[in-house]
């Protein structure tokens, strides 16, 4: 936080200088006042800030959102952005997935800057005021309830699973003719015992672990742990018994992170309201809360905060909550960590999602592998395209491929046999991108076993969990 701001965003000092290295901050977002979906103000509001980005356009080459913007501004009748229609702006926003990389890593005038320039906001704000006024997306908001196509997966899985196999031609068209989702895109798999399911007991506590006694966790699993990667759940409560940590699994229910791509700020305030009430024992009775993908880590850390600052207790869990690997770091540093690692054999390429990154806490995952022993563990710094829903649908699938074909290259350069991400959604499309390619040639292609994990997999196999 600047010394220029209080935590309420508002400026405590003079102004802040050009270039300053004064800390960002984010304001508080009004959700409940009228005026903020008056679409006639969010388009004046993004008429102001995009023209900045034009006159600056550092951020050309992190998404397609400011490509469209800047082409949109290049071919106008002057040039400028007094000539590009405000419908246009849609076209905008049909590219963003709310990643944070503008706000957090090229953008010179975030607050406290006096240009006030918050572009993932400002979309957000837009799709809130666009879905008051009636423009829902049916289909990825039905997409977007996954606590509820979860709950009816588990007790069909086997066919779910069948029916949108990607090999399922006949199905995936007619899937894709219906509801829009393209055939070629490779869909989460669903289990019939979820995390919550196999973690209903809690582990014991190694004793001879060098956390015993001093740590207790209530691991949030996430909508997308629970129903479609248990295993990371499994893997992140071994990992953390065996460093002594007493480990309880809570899934109260989804963070709200697909109402918040689709602007809908009042059904996640409800979500963080309800998930930080159940918290709030565990809080008080000194857990800490560590979250599994880094898009509900985000959340919890960030984005309720903002929505619900009067909250206490969300204030409360967004001050105890970790990010997997984040933690295991913090507990290698404190206490070291429990002997067995052994060596990854054909070393692994973290990619550094976006959502982890925007989090500001380092590249932890990274961190925690090298912590194996002769393992050779790379970096990859590039936004995959995928985004939820984004990177699914008809209408955008091709730009999440186009996006996200740099980063699949660049993972296929550091040839190494596994692949991993804190978001499992941005590694499942690397690995379908790699794999779909035929000039790429790397060892994830021919590895025998897993190729594709979350880095707290890969930590737990190498403990021989």
């Amino acid at each position: 936080m600047s010394e220029n701001a209080d935590t309420s965003g508002k400026t405590t000092g003079g102004p802040p200088r050009e270039g300053s290295l004064d800390a960002p901050f984010r304001h508080p977002i009004p959700w409940q006042d009228e005026a903020y979906y008056d679409l006639e103000k969010v388009e004046a509001e993004m008429e102001r800030q995009f023209d900045v980005c034009h006159t600056c356009r550092r951020c050309f080459n992190l998404c397609d959102s400011f490509p469209r913007l800047f082409d949109l501004i290049d071919e106008s009748k002057t040039g400028e952005l007094d000539s590009v229609a405000k419908s246009d702006y849609a076209k905008v926003d049909e590219a963003c997935t709310l990643c944070d990389m503008c706000f957090l890593t090229k953008c010179p005038y975030v607050p406290p800057h006096p240009f006030d320039i918050d572009i993932p906001h400002l979309i957000l704000r837009y799709r809130a005021a666009k879905r008051k006024a009636g423009h829902k997306q049916f289909v990825r908001e039905q997409l977007g309830e996954t606590d509820r196509n979860g709950r009816l997966a588990k007790h069909m899985a086997g066919l779910a699973n069948w029916g949108t196999a990607r090999k399922n031609t006949p199905l995936r068209k007619l899937l894709e003719a219906i509801a829009q989702i393209d055939a070629e895109a490779a869909l989460p798999k669903y289990h019939s015992r979820t995390a919550t399911d196999r973690l209903k007991d809690p582990l014991a506590a190694n004793p001879q672990g060098p956390a015993f006694g001093q740590r207790k966790v209530a691991l949030y699993a996430t909508c997308f742990v629970d129903y479609n990667a248990p295993d990371t759940a499994v893997a992140a409560a071994r990992v953390l018994a065996l460093q002594g940590c007493a480990v309880k699994l809570v899934y109260p229910e989804c963070c709200g992170m697909p109402q918040l791509e689709a602007g809908d700020l009042k059904d996640v305030a409800g979500r963080a309201s309800r998930v930080a009430k159940v918290f709030a024992p565990y809080v008080e009775d000194g857990y800490d809360v560590v979250a599994l993908t880094a898009s509900c880590g985000l959340m919890m850390k960030f984005e309720w905060p903002l929505i619900s600052p009067g909250d206490p207790e969300i204030v409360a869990l967004s001050a105890k909550t970790r990010d997997i690997c984040e933690y295991v770091v913090d507990l290698q540093k404190t206490y070291g960590l429990a002997p067995g690692l052994t060596p990854v054999e054909g070393g692994v390429t973290v990619h550094q999602a976006c959502h982890s990154r925007a989090q500001n806490m380092g590249a932890k995952s990274a961190d925690m592998l090298k912590l194996i022993p002769e393992t050779r563990v790379e970096v990859v710094e590039r936004c995959s395209g995928h985004g939820g829903t984004f990177g699914v649908m008809k209408a955008t699938h091709e730009v999440a491929n186009k996006v996200g074909r740099p980063a699949a290259r660049q993972v296929a350069q550091k040839q190494t046999a596994v692949l991993c991400s804190d978001c499992p959604l941005a590694c499942k499309h690397l690995g379908q991108l790699i794999g779909d390619d035929p000039k790429i040639e790397t060892p994830l292609k021919t590895r025998n076993g897993p190729r594709e994990a979350h880095p707290i997999e890969i930590f737990a196999q190498a403990y021989g969990l």
